[in-house]
Protein backbone atom coordinates (compact mmCIF):
# COMPACT_ATOMS: atom_id res chain seq x y z
CA UNK A 1 0.00 0.00 0.00
CA UNK A 2 1.88 3.34 -0.94
CA UNK A 3 2.06 5.71 1.89
CA UNK A 4 -0.12 8.96 1.61
CA UNK A 5 2.21 11.88 0.96
CA UNK A 6 2.16 14.41 3.42
CA UNK A 7 1.26 18.09 2.73
CA UNK A 8 4.09 20.67 3.18
CA UNK A 9 3.40 23.29 4.84
CA UNK A 10 5.81 26.67 5.70
CA UNK A 11 5.05 27.96 9.14
CA UNK A 12 5.54 31.63 9.13
CA UNK A 13 6.95 33.17 12.20
CA UNK A 14 6.28 36.88 13.14
CA UNK A 15 5.12 39.38 15.28
CA UNK A 16 3.65 40.92 12.51
CA UNK A 17 3.69 44.29 14.15
CA UNK A 18 2.11 45.34 12.09
CA UNK A 19 1.87 43.41 8.44
CA UNK A 20 2.91 44.13 5.39
CA UNK A 21 3.13 44.04 1.90
CA UNK A 22 7.24 42.65 2.93
CA UNK A 23 5.75 39.62 4.32
CA UNK A 24 2.95 38.89 1.59
CA UNK A 25 5.69 39.57 -0.97
CA UNK A 26 7.58 36.31 0.72
CA UNK A 27 4.92 34.66 1.72
CA UNK A 28 3.72 34.57 -1.78
CA UNK A 29 6.87 33.58 -3.31
CA UNK A 30 7.29 30.51 -0.88
CA UNK A 31 3.90 29.20 -2.21
CA UNK A 32 4.32 29.68 -5.84
CA UNK A 33 8.33 28.98 -6.01
CA UNK A 34 8.75 25.99 -3.82
CA UNK A 35 6.93 22.71 -2.72
CA UNK A 36 4.96 24.32 0.05
CA UNK A 37 1.11 23.95 -0.48
CA UNK A 38 0.03 26.23 2.20
CA UNK A 39 1.74 28.73 3.86
CA UNK A 40 0.86 29.77 8.38
CA UNK A 41 1.36 32.96 9.13
CA UNK A 42 2.04 31.87 12.93
CA UNK A 43 1.66 35.52 15.16
CA UNK A 44 3.79 35.55 18.02
CA UNK A 45 2.63 36.73 21.33
CA UNK A 46 5.70 37.34 22.73
CA UNK A 47 9.82 36.86 21.21
CA UNK A 48 11.97 35.96 23.91
CA UNK A 49 15.13 37.53 22.35
CA UNK A 50 12.40 40.96 21.59
CA UNK A 51 10.91 43.89 24.40
CA UNK A 52 7.54 43.37 24.58
CA UNK A 53 6.35 47.12 25.14
CA UNK A 54 6.47 48.06 21.46
CA UNK A 55 3.51 45.15 20.45
CA UNK A 56 0.70 46.17 19.64
CA UNK A 57 -2.11 43.46 21.58
CA UNK A 58 -2.29 40.31 19.89
CA UNK A 59 -5.40 39.96 18.73
CA UNK A 60 -5.35 43.45 17.03
CA UNK A 61 -2.02 42.02 15.32
CA UNK A 62 -4.02 38.63 14.47
CA UNK A 63 -7.12 40.63 13.20
CA UNK A 64 -4.48 42.59 10.77
CA UNK A 65 -2.93 39.08 9.68
CA UNK A 66 -6.47 37.84 8.77
CA UNK A 67 -7.62 40.86 7.30
CA UNK A 68 -4.26 41.28 4.88
CA UNK A 69 -4.66 37.38 3.83
CA UNK A 70 -8.20 36.73 3.42
CA UNK A 71 -8.73 36.74 0.05
CA UNK A 72 -5.81 33.93 -0.65
CA UNK A 73 -6.54 30.43 -0.39
CA UNK A 74 -3.41 29.18 0.10
CA UNK A 75 -2.67 31.41 2.94
CA UNK A 76 -3.67 30.76 7.28
CA UNK A 77 -3.63 32.61 9.80
CA UNK A 78 -2.57 31.10 13.45
CA UNK A 79 -2.84 32.21 16.89
CA UNK A 80 -1.65 28.89 18.23
CA UNK A 81 0.68 30.63 20.50
CA UNK A 82 -1.52 32.69 22.00
CA UNK A 83 -2.42 29.11 23.41
CA UNK A 84 0.80 27.44 24.74
CA UNK A 85 2.54 28.79 28.17
CA UNK A 86 4.96 31.77 27.29
CA UNK A 87 7.36 32.93 26.46
CA UNK A 88 6.57 31.06 23.05
CA UNK A 89 9.43 28.92 21.72
CA UNK A 90 9.47 27.69 18.02
CA UNK A 91 10.44 24.30 19.10
CA UNK A 92 7.43 24.19 21.51
CA UNK A 93 5.39 25.38 18.62
CA UNK A 94 6.55 23.15 15.93
CA UNK A 95 6.31 19.80 18.86
CA UNK A 96 2.61 20.43 19.17
CA UNK A 97 1.68 21.40 15.60
CA UNK A 98 3.21 18.21 14.30
CA UNK A 99 0.76 16.07 17.06
CA UNK A 100 -2.01 18.24 16.44
CA UNK A 101 -1.85 17.73 12.79
CA UNK A 102 -0.02 14.66 11.76
CA UNK A 103 -0.89 14.51 7.85
CA UNK A 104 1.20 17.56 7.11
CA UNK A 105 4.80 18.42 6.86
CA UNK A 106 5.83 21.25 8.77
CA UNK A 107 8.43 23.81 7.39
CA UNK A 108 10.15 26.82 8.79
CA UNK A 109 10.15 29.56 6.90
CA UNK A 110 12.80 32.31 8.29
CA UNK A 111 14.84 35.32 7.17
CA UNK A 112 18.74 34.83 6.75
CA UNK A 113 18.99 37.85 9.88
CA UNK A 114 16.54 35.32 12.14
CA UNK A 115 19.34 32.03 10.55
CA UNK A 116 22.39 34.66 12.04
CA UNK A 117 21.16 34.00 15.83
CA UNK A 118 19.44 30.24 15.18
CA UNK A 119 22.00 28.92 17.78
CA UNK A 120 20.35 31.12 20.32
CA UNK A 121 17.48 29.53 20.10
CA UNK A 122 15.75 26.53 22.52
CA UNK A 123 16.72 23.38 21.24
CA UNK A 124 17.48 24.56 18.21
CA UNK A 125 19.50 21.58 17.75
CA UNK A 126 16.20 19.62 17.58
CA UNK A 127 14.73 21.65 15.35
CA UNK A 128 17.56 20.99 12.76
CA UNK A 129 17.34 17.51 13.58
CA UNK A 130 13.05 17.13 12.62
CA UNK A 131 12.68 19.98 10.62
CA UNK A 132 13.55 21.49 7.27
CA UNK A 133 14.43 25.80 7.71
CA UNK A 134 13.62 27.16 4.28
CA UNK A 135 15.39 30.58 4.36
CA UNK A 136 14.82 34.31 3.02
CA UNK A 137 17.66 36.91 2.21
CA UNK A 138 17.26 39.85 4.43
CA UNK A 139 19.87 43.06 3.53
CA UNK A 140 23.09 42.47 4.95
CA UNK A 141 22.68 39.48 6.72
CA UNK A 142 24.83 36.03 5.43
CA UNK A 143 24.29 32.51 5.86
CA UNK A 144 26.71 30.57 4.97
CA UNK A 145 28.31 29.22 8.35
CA UNK A 146 24.05 26.55 7.95
CA UNK A 147 24.17 26.31 4.32
CA UNK A 148 26.19 23.02 4.42
CA UNK A 149 23.03 21.89 6.70
CA UNK A 150 21.18 19.35 4.70
CA UNK A 151 17.96 20.13 6.08
CA UNK A 152 18.52 24.73 5.44
CA UNK A 153 17.39 25.47 2.43
CA UNK A 154 18.31 29.34 0.43
CA UNK A 155 15.82 30.30 -1.02
CA UNK A 156 16.52 33.43 -3.60
CA UNK A 157 13.35 34.94 -2.60
CA UNK A 158 13.45 38.95 -3.60
CA UNK A 159 15.13 41.30 -1.63
CA UNK A 160 12.43 42.89 0.59
CA UNK A 161 13.74 46.00 2.58
CA UNK A 162 10.47 47.12 3.98
CA UNK A 163 10.44 46.54 8.06
CA UNK A 164 7.56 46.81 10.36
CA UNK A 165 9.81 49.15 12.88
CA UNK A 166 9.82 51.37 9.49
CA UNK A 167 5.80 51.05 8.93
CA UNK A 168 5.61 51.93 12.85
CA UNK A 169 7.61 54.82 12.49
CA UNK A 170 6.07 56.15 9.57
CA UNK A 171 2.16 55.99 11.18
CA UNK A 172 3.44 58.06 14.12
CA UNK A 173 5.05 60.37 11.39
CA UNK A 174 1.31 60.83 10.42
CA UNK A 175 2.57 59.46 6.90
CA UNK A 176 -0.31 58.40 4.25
CA UNK A 177 0.78 55.12 3.81
CA UNK A 178 -1.85 52.75 1.77
CA UNK A 179 0.98 50.86 -1.01
CA UNK A 180 3.12 49.37 2.17
CA UNK A 181 0.01 47.63 3.85
CA UNK A 182 -2.87 45.43 2.08
CA UNK A 183 -5.97 48.10 2.20
CA UNK A 184 -8.53 45.86 4.55
CA UNK A 185 -5.50 46.02 7.45
CA UNK A 186 -4.81 49.49 6.33
CA UNK A 187 -8.29 51.06 7.05
CA UNK A 188 -8.40 49.05 10.70
CA UNK A 189 -5.33 50.76 11.95
CA UNK A 190 -6.32 53.66 10.37
CA UNK A 191 -10.23 53.58 12.38
CA UNK A 192 -7.78 51.79 15.39
CA UNK A 193 -5.58 54.79 15.27
CA UNK A 194 -2.71 52.14 15.99
CA UNK A 195 0.72 53.27 15.95
CA UNK A 196 0.08 56.69 16.14
CA UNK A 197 1.96 57.20 19.42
Amino acid sequence: MELKKKNKVGLFFGSFNPIHFGHLCIANYFSEYTDLKEIWFVVSPQNPLKPKSSLLADYHRLELVRLAINDFPKFNVSDIEFKLSKPSYTIHTLVYLSEKYPNKDFVLIIGSDNLDTFSKWKNYEQILLNYQLYVYPRPGFTTSQWLDNEKVQLVEAPLMQISSTFIRKALKEKKDIPFFIPDKAYQYIKEMHFYEK
